[in-house]
């Protein structure tokens, strides 16, 4: 079970990377395309500042969760990952609540599945 749980952190991770790289980097570009149907096209570029702001908070939660790989004790490994974990389902949950609905299913229900293996390993 650890490297099921291993690997679902990871997933998680390289999502919220992802999600880093299109609201720093590609907002106007590909971030547009990602998120159609979120945003009006002729928003994209007076929001880019706010777009980047949020992704540097979602490469935070990535970058808790990559630690929680280097941590050589078993217990608070699992603690860190756990709170990385539930950062990104109460993001999750709240972006489903306020922006769309399948905010959840991108990034709560991965984080969830993700937790559950942690708490089983």
């Amino acid at each position: 079970m650890e490297i099921v749980a291993n690997i679902l952190v990871g997933l998680v991770a390289l999502e919220h990377l992802f999600i880093l790289y299109l609201e720093m980097f590609a907002w106007e570009t590909k971030g547009k395309k990602a998120f159609k149907g979120s945003l009006r096209p002729e928003l994209f570029a007076p929001t880019k500042v706010l777009a980047a702001n949020q992704g540097l908070y979602n490469g935070f939660l990535a970058a808790g969760l990559i630690w929680s790989f280097f941590i050589t004790d078993p217990t608070w490994s699992t603690h860190v990952a756990v709170f990385f974990l539930a950062c990104v389902i109460v993001a999750g949950v709240y972006g489903a609540l306020t922006a769309t609905k399948k905010i959840f299913f991108i990034q709560a229900l991965p984080a969830l599945l993700a937790l559950g293996a942690v708490l089983l390993k």
